[in-house]
């Protein structure tokens, strides 16, 4: 087992709301010259889940379920910023009003630019929710330190969810499972930012000889992934030897310089963090939410043979 201080972490009331859709309407040139004109961030996404690919859809920096902040008109506000440092990976969330009120949701990551809290709910709660409803966030998860590992930074991260990853003492080192390993050459969009406390930076995938190398079009959001050769703790930035974990929470983009957006939560500046490729490693396999819980629903419907 792994000591934390978990019993020591403050425990907080945060309250947001739907955001809306955002879009000019306006075309968009993407890495290779070409325009494009499709639906991006925010809103209740019914259909994109974590545990579906990241790949593959007719959109740009798509969030699945439901993308949440305070005042839409003021995304670098206190008030959203202090949402977004707080919401941490994993934390629950609930529906305060409205016809889906009492259900229950899991936060899956934060997207920096976008400044939206993500949150799964089931699809029953998405069908009833409106852009008007209030969601309550019980945070916890800031200020979680791994007692054994002091060289290893712990942001944005749940303890709940700490403890559904799988992370164990190996040799002197934490073995994290994670369903790829990306080379820091290949992140882009965020490098440099020293938001580490919210936001995300992005897996570039404009080289298609690099995403098959790697499998990188094999990612589906919710997966957790570790960077090679990024220093996370104090800014995101290259440092060779330094491993970072991270969760996948949007999908490829159009833009030069983008692509699948992670949100870090572990980062050392040596290799002490050791990556251990492992299928199923994804926020909704762990959790039995978004993609999962949906499988998990029509097998319960299939009559016994």
């Amino acid at each position: 087992m792994i000591r934390t201080n978990a019993d020591r972490l403050v425990e907080m009331s945060l309250q947001c709301q739907v955001c809306h859709p955002t879009g000019t309407g306006r075309y968009g040139v993407d890495h290779a010259g070409a325009p494009f004109l499709l639906p991006g961030v925010g809103g209740i996404t019914y259909n994109v889940k974590v545990g579906d690919s990241a790949f593959g859809w007719a959109g740009d920096h798509i969030e699945p379920g439901v993308s949440a902040m305070i005042e839409q008109d003021k995304p670098e506000g206190a008030a959203n910023q202090g949402l977004n440092f707080l919401a941490c990976i994993g934390d629950e969330a609930r529906v305060a009003t409205g016809e889906a009120k009492g259900a229950r949701g899991i936060v899956t990551g934060t997207h920096g630019g976008a400044e939206h809290v993500l949150i799964d709910f089931p699809d029953e709660a998405l069908e009833k929710m409106t852009h008007d409803d209030k969601i309550l966030i019980r945070a916890v998860g800031q200020g979680l330190a791994l007692l054994d590992y002091p060289d290893v930074m712990v942001l944005n991260l749940s303890p709940a969810f700490f403890a559904k990853l799988g992370a164990r003492a190996v040799r002197g080192k934490l073995a994290v499972p994670v369903a790829a390993v990306v080379p820091g050459m290949l992140m882009g969009s965020g490098v440099g930012s020293t938001s580490m406390g919210r936001g995300d930076y992005d897996i570039m995938a404009t080289d298609p000889k690099m995403v098959e190398k790697y499998g990188l079009d094999r990612i589906r959001f919710g997966d957790i992934v570790a960077i090679t050769d990024h220093d996370n703790r104090y800014g995101r930035s290259y440092r060779e030897g330094a491993v970072s974990i991270g969760i996948v929470i949007h999908s490829d983009c159009r833009w030069a310089g983008h692509g699948p957006g992670v949100t870090t939560f572990l980062s050392s500046a040596t290799p002490i963090i050791e990556p251990v490729v492992r299928r199923g490693a994804n926020i909704a396999d762990y959790l039995g939410i978004g993609r999962r819980r949906r499988r998990a629903k029509r097998a319960r419907r299939r009559p016994a043979r």
